[in-house]
């Protein structure tokens, strides 16, 4: 048995993204068998307690996802050069759910807000915004297999000898299909 990054464990159970966990172990709020992980990149064995601090914990738990409509004329993604509208525009303080039964008047946050997928900006659908990097895993998968599975755009052009199974002909034709 091997050990692996704390980080990959800690994405496997589900409780924040490799990219969370990195920031958590800098900021010593990963524990493994009840001592502070300090050093990124540290391994274990999967049978280890791995766990978050309660305030890495309470981090985790403050993240907003928002599901929105996205109407034509608005693109998914943030625009640097303020081209296009992005749809996250859309979510203004007076257009979201309020939890608290307080009189507080609880502020939205929309830093570390990106999209979950991609629609074109001439599409409406169905959109999901998160702060948190395990949803939009669970929404868009894993990166790396998708880019195993479909091809890096950079590679498209390039020949290929050989043949193809079946399985993977059909796999290619189905992901090139129009719907």
């Amino acid at each position: 048995m091997e050990k692996i990054r704390i980080s990959k464990i800690l994405s496997e159970k589900g409780l924040c993204s490799r990219r969370e966990a990195d920031k958590f172990i800098e900021l010593g709020q990963v524990l493994l068998d009840g001592k502070t992980v300090l050093e990124l990149g540290a391994k274990a064995f999967r049978s280890q307690k791995i766990e978050l601090k309660d305030k890495a914990k309470k981090t985790q738990l403050s993240k907003a996802t928002i599901i929105l409509h996205k109407p034509i004329g608005y693109i998914s993604h943030l625009d640097d050069d303020k081209e296009f509208t992005p749809a996250a525009s859309l979510i203004t303080p007076d257009k979201y759910f309020k939890q608290s039964e307080d009189n507080r008047n609880p502020i939205f946050r929309s830093d570390g807000l990106a999209p979950a997928g991609r629609l074109d900006i001439d599409s409406s659908g169905l959109l999901v915004l998160t702060q948190d990097g395990r949803i939009a895993k669970k929404i868009i998968g894993d990166i790396k297999k998708l880019k195993l599975k479909r091809g890096s755009m950079k590679n498209r052009n390039k020949k290929l000898s050989g043949t193809l199974s079946d399985e993977i002909h059909i796999e290619l034709k189905n992901s090139f299909d129009a719907k």
